[in-house]
Order: structure tokens, then sequence, then C-alpha cells
């Protein structure tokens, strides 16, 4: 199968409020599990300036891209948005953000809640912070891992919906 005859990748939205760490993270952590299969995006209903240092250094130790790396608000993947990719999933991982009115997103994707401490509200010493971090990481990547091994093409939408919901209490 060459590069022409693979089918486009299935777009993934992570959410949280700042999109400055665990929204960061997991969409980083799919595009490096996922490809080709999958092209992952973050945003966040109120977003920092910034992706978090401490997310950064993380993902640079583990050898994953932070080049362009930038704190998005969801807007940008709206309906209406000039460019905005048809999701296919929409996964929230931080508590604040699936409790909040969602803009309506273009196609019809399927959504779950992933919810993760926030390693950004960590406190302590820098030890302390960067242990959080690894944490909220880890819980993601064990989670990416189970969706990116789920067999798609053989679930339908509630048998989908329901592993999705599993995974994010795992």
């Amino acid at each position: 199968m060459t590069k022409q005859d693979l089918p486009p990748p299935l777009n993934v939205l992570f959410l949280c409020t700042g999109n400055s760490a665990r929204s960061i993270l997991a969409e980083v952590t799919l595009n490096a599990l996922g490809a080709p299969r999958f092209r992952a995006y973050s945003a966040g209903s109120h977003p920092n300036r910034t992706a978090n240092p401490f997310a950064l250094e993380l993902l640079r130790k583990n050898r994953l891209p932070t080049d362009g790396l930038r704190s998005k608000s969801w807007d940008e993947f709206a309906a209406g948005a000039p460019g905005a990719p048809e999701l296919d999933f929409v996964f929230t991982v931080c508590d604040s953000a699936a409790g909040e009115v969602c803009p309506f997103w273009p196609g019809q994707p399927v959504s779950a809640h992933w919810g993760v401490p926030d390693p950004a509200a960590a406190t302590g010493s820098d030890e302390d912070k960067h242990r959080a971090f690894l944490d909220a990481y880890t819980r993601l990547r064990r989670r990416i891992e189970l969706f990116v091994n789920l067999p798609l093409a053989k679930l339908d939408r509630v048998a989908l919906t329901q592993r999705l919901k599993e995974i994010g209490a795992s």
C-alpha cells in the first residue's frame, strides 16, 4: 500500500480549559503513537498564552516534538471556523472542560471524558511538579495506547462510545 492509498487520518481534538498541559501532552502523544491513522489537535475553552514549561520539558525528555506547540482556543475548531478540520473524536481531559457548553463541532465526532488531575495546579517543589506532570502523561499515554489499538472498523458508534468511556475510567 502506498501513501496515496492510505485513508485520511481520523481527526482527534483534546480539550481542556487552559490548553497548556494535559491537552498538549495528549495531542503530542497521539500524533506520535497514532500516525498515520490519527491526527491530533488540542484546544482550550480559556487558553493560556503558552504551553506549560513542565509539559514541554517532559515531552522533550521523551523525545517527542514540541516545535510549533501553542495554546489554542477551541473556537479554532468549531463549525464555521476557517480551516477547521472535520473532527472524528473529541476528548475532554479535565473536569472543568467536561462541564462547559462546547461549541458545535464540524461533523459528528464521537466524544468521551478522559479526566486527569491538573499537573499545572501542583504545588511544592519542582520535583513535586515534575512528578505531577509525569503522572498525567503516564495516564494519558496509557489511554491513548488503548485507543489506537481499538478495532475501530469492527465497532459501531454505541460500542465505540462505550469503549472510550471505559478507557476514560481506567
